[in-house]
């Protein structure tokens, strides 16, 4: 089996070492492409005003000056042409990607971007905050959860399998190894709109400037969802499906504009 993995925290970053070691325990064919740096929030954008510049730093190892979208259909369209992967990997990221953080993450859009080219991908996180009713506490990321984990659920998942059009997000509950209960089948959790800010600062030579952010508070979400699973020390699997297209509402409209295509 051939492996590609990218992230959105760039080259550097410790999640993508813990992401390779979890590869290497399925595969020794293993291939990096990733960001020069971090492109976190990027989504699912692509380079298209200038160049891609990609750097070799080692053996099947490859900086590239863009976004993880950019760096799989690098790896895809360009390095691993003549043999594509198998399977796509994008992570592990420093940080949820829960809920609504699906439509902003660099990483979900890398699984994505696989996903799209016909290959099965996966995007997995790590929560490493802890949120208390008035304020975020950070923590340092238990990276030995995934990479106790990551490869027994890697192994699962690519047993079952999946369908196409189809991305698997994974989240890895912030406790230690040992105090991680299971695996969740999740849905996709949804957070309160209200919580997205501008914060509004003042720069020394009295220039405005604005920060986006986000009012962590704490709340009860349901049961099923992943931000539940995480909360309740489960590894979150949700299946996120690449049809955006809502069926409900699209029959709904096809009675107010019917079919024409036979008129």
């Amino acid at each position: 089996m051939r492996i590609l993995i990218t992230n959105d925290d760039g080259i550097g970053a410790r999640g993508i070492a813990v992401l390779e070691q979890i590869a290497s325990d399925i595969t020794d064919d293993v291939w990096i492409v990733a960001p020069e740096t971090d492109n976190s929030g990027a989504s699912h954008s692509l380079t298209l005003a200038e160049p891609l510049r990609m750097r070799e730093l080692d053996t099947r190892r490859y900086a590239v000056r863009g976004t993880p979208t950019d760096c799989v259909i690098m790896g895809v369209r360009f390095l691993l042409k003549d043999k594509p992967p198998n399977l796509v990997l994008s992570g592990v990221n420093r940080g949820q990607n829960l809920a609504d953080d699906v439509t902003y993450s660099g990483t979900v859009a890398g699984a994505i971007q696989g996903t799209l080219l016909g290959i099965p991908s996966i995007a997995m996180s790590l929560v490493c905050g802890a949120v208390e009713t008035d304020r975020e506490v950070r923590h340092p990321p238990i990276w030995e959860t995934p990479i106790e984990h990551g490869a027994e659920l890697l192994r699962k998942l690519l047993d079952v399998g999946w369908s196409e059009g189809v991305v698997i997000n994974v989240n890895y509950p912030n406790c230690e190894p040992g105090a991680v209960k299971g695996i969740a089948a999740t849905v996709q959790g949804q957070r309160d709109p209200e919580l997205l800010r501008i914060e509004d600062r003042t720069d020394t030579r009295g220039r405005a400037y604005y920060w986006v952010g986000i009012e962590r508070r704490r709340a009860e979400p349901p049961k099923g969802t992943d931000l539940w699973a995480v909360r309740a020390n489960l590894i979150s699997v949700t299946p996120l499906c690449l049809d955006y297209t809502d069926q409900k509402t699209h029959n709904r409209l096809t009675e107010v504009f019917p079919d024409r295509r036979d008129s």
